[in-house]
């Protein structure tokens, strides 16, 4: 028998009982749809979870905690830096550490930064993704004077001439307009002076020029929060607070010395920071990770994923069950037309394959 012929009586027996026919189809199509729907749905909310995170914060960063290592943690010093640095993914690293205005101040005529300062790799700055708002992040080998400022920290400077009523804020007056901060670190003379504890110190302190070549927009996603802060080269602020303590004659702690606070390591692509973490933690750090909050996430998401596929399965499952109750009633329904067939010599092969194809062009 010619599959031309086979096909040919296959449609036209569709053709024959198109109601079932009809509904047969209708079946597949809603089950077929049913399960590209559930499908989709799985993966809509695998990527909303995503774009959440990414919200949250980078997902390829790791932070290093240094305030309470394990009692077996090494040192966090540079020696310890390089050895994450030869972790395979890791892109970029920088240290943390950390300095007050009390000890390190920063001037601009009569006004004085009262924030924070953090000193960091500046060359990293671009790699971790810091957002820019004015001006341009330090390239290769800035100068050791650099400093780039956030643009909530512009409002820590302070009128040093007077007691009270010294400072602006970031807030809008009557007319919903944000008044200015005094110092445009941009256009603004700058300059760093160490303090002095005692009144009564007569060493001379001589003032240097700092350059401020961008400001940070605010981005809660980073640590610490980019507009609180001022970042300067972490090498140059370590001189600067070393050379504080040896004004004022002040002692440190040797076990501490050279130790960072924390640190931040930026991992090439997201599937290589759970390796990249255990293998800072085998050193004795605490870390966190956004991978921490998305493995779950992800877990969940990929349950409700099978739960949705299993849904259209079952939807596929009940169009399967009726192309399959059409076929049997087609073939108790047409036994006389078997048997002719088989009388006329066509072979039962051939009967088995024009029932496959009307089940095929049913599916």
């Amino acid at each position: 028998m010619k599959w031309r012929d086979m096909a040919a009586m296959s449609l036209g027996s569709l053709m024959k009982r198109k109601v079932r026919t009809i509904l047969t189809v209708s079946g597949v199509v809603i089950g077929t749809c049913a399960i590209v729907v559930m499908i989709s749905f799985g993966l809509g909310i695998r990527r909303t979870m995503d774009d959440m995170m990414k919200d949250m914060g980078d997902l390829t960063v790791i932070q290093i905690d240094n305030y309470n290592p394990s009692p077996d943690a090494q040192p966090l010093d540079d020696a310890m830096l390089e050895k994450f640095r030869r972790i395979p993914g890791v892109s970029a690293l920088t240290p943390m550490y950390y300095a007050d205005g009390g000890s390190v101040q920063i001037k601009s005529g009569k006004y004085v930064y009262g924030g924070q300062l953090v000193g960091v790799y500046l060359d990293s700055m671009e790699a971790f993704g810091y957002p820019l708002k004015e001006g341009s992040l330090p390239g290769e080998n800035p100068d050791e004077n650099t400093a780039v400022f956030g643009e909530d920290a512009l409002y820590n400077f302070y009128n040093s001439q007077k007691k009270s009523n010294n400072m602006v804020y970031k807030q809008p007056d009557s007319s919903g307009k944000v008044p200015e901060p005094f110092v445009d670190p941009m256009s603004d003379k700058l300059e760093i002076v160490l303090n002095k504890t005692d009144e009564e110190n007569k060493k001379p302190v001589r003032p240097v020029k700092l350059k401020c070549v961008g400001v940070l927009s605010e981005d809660w996603s980073k640590n610490p929060p980019p507009s609180y802060s001022v970042f300067l080269d972490v090498r140059y602020l370590k001189k600067l607070v070393a050379d504080y303590n040896k004004l004022n004659g002040i002692k440190t702690d040797r076990n501490r010395a050279g130790q960072y606070e924390g640190a931040a390591v930026k991992v090439a692509d997201i599937k290589s920071v759970p390796d990249v973490e255990k293998a800072i933690q085998a050193y004795g750090f605490n870390t966190s990770s956004m991978e921490q909050i998305r493995k779950p996430l992800e877990q969940r998401t990929r349950t409700i994923q099978m739960i949705l596929g299993g849904l259209g399965a079952v939807s596929l499952l009940v169009a399967a069950l009726g192309i399959a109750n059409t076929m049997i009633m087609s073939i108790y329904e047409r036994t006389r037309e078997i048997g002719v067939m088989k009388v006329l010599g066509c072979v039962v092969g051939d009967i088995r394959t024009m029932f496959l194809m009307e089940a095929g062009a049913i599916g």
